[in-house]
């Protein structure tokens, strides 16, 4: 999921290879009956019939669309109206030697100051991209099995992924500066459901991880668990540090919003029987939209 630039869309794929473009203000507005019609994308298109979307992201200019073994990128304009739109740019991403197999492309992360576009894919790689030109520049090796999750924030950029691991990089000079594994830690750690971790947030002073391990909060400078988050879930796939908050959904019947200290502020009762993907925005429209294994957001 992503929202248009100017916030009045939202913008949906799915495993079929489909874009759906919602216009959010029928939705959003409580004064007015919603009727089904504007229940119904505005438009819609396939990239690729029975290729997956992986992942997606806004720029100014672009929808930008993570699927196997490529990025595309389309204008606005062609996003909101056009049928069957033609893609400005595609990038491919590269082989490994002895692959014949092409790698998921699972998460999309911008650096807007110089340009640069993150891409997580299967083949336990982050590549990096200029979005200008579309030229790899470098590649982020360390993790030993497929990336899950990215996140950026004041030259650091977090990798999370299938192998357990919880990568943070340093953007100035490229080199991994802090590694841990939540799951060989007595308090998160949970056998049953795996090493993975599923999704990453990060701020100043806060690092957030969850997935196969329990949702936790660890100090950046100690690298010590602060608060492990009490919420009941088979799996995380979505931790977010948003202002002084906390969102985590994945296989739960819920969607939480909790404080730093693990305090539950709001429950979501949702329909998938695991959330994917939760995307918010406070302008035009204080929207939050969740979806995941379900045909409802």
């Amino acid at each position: 999921q992503s929202f248009t630039p100017c916030g009045n869309y939202l913008v949906v794929g799915d495993i079929y290879g489909n874009i759906s473009v919602f216009h959010l203000s029928k939705l959003i507005n409580q004064e007015t009956t919603i009727t089904k019609e504007d229940q119904l994308p505005k438009n819609s298109f396939t990239i690729k019939e029975d290729v997956q979307i992986n992942s997606l992201l806004t720029t100014k200019s672009f929808l930008i669309v993570g699927t196997v073994g490529q990025i595309f990128g389309y204008t606005w304009k062609n996003v909101k109206s056009s049928k069957k739109p033609s893609c400005s740019w595609s990038i491919e991403i590269p082989n490994a030697k002895n692959s014949f197999d092409k790698p998921d492309v699972n998460c999309l992360v911008l650096n807007e100051e110089n340009d640069l576009l993150y891409a997580g894919c299967g083949d336990n790689n982050v590549y990096v991209f200029n979005v200008e030109t579309r030229k790899e520049i470098r590649t982020f090796k360390g993790h030993k099995n497929y990336v899950h999750c990215l996140t950026y924030s004041n030259n650091k950029l977090v990798s999370g992924g299938e192998d357990g691991l919880v990568m943070m990089w340093d953007l100035r000079d490229n080199a991994v500066v802090h590694k841990i594994e939540p799951h060989i830690k007595d308090k998160v750690c949970r056998p049953e459901l795996g090493h993975w971790i599923g999704g990453v947030g990060i701020n100043d002073d806060w690092l957030l991880c969850g997935g196969g391990p329990r949702l936790s909060l660890w100090h950046l400078r100690s690298l010590n668990i602060s608060t492990v988050f009490p919420i009941e879930d088979k799996g995380i796939h979505i931790a977010e540090i948003f202002q002084d908050k906390i969102f985590a959904g994945g296989r739960s019947a819920l969607f939480y919003q909790m404080s730093f200290n693990g305090d539950i502020i709001t429950e979501i009762p949702t329909s998938p029987v695991t959330t994917y993907s939760a995307v918010h925005q406070d302008e035009p429209f204080q929207t939050l939209c969740i979806a995941g294994s379900s045909p409802k957001i």
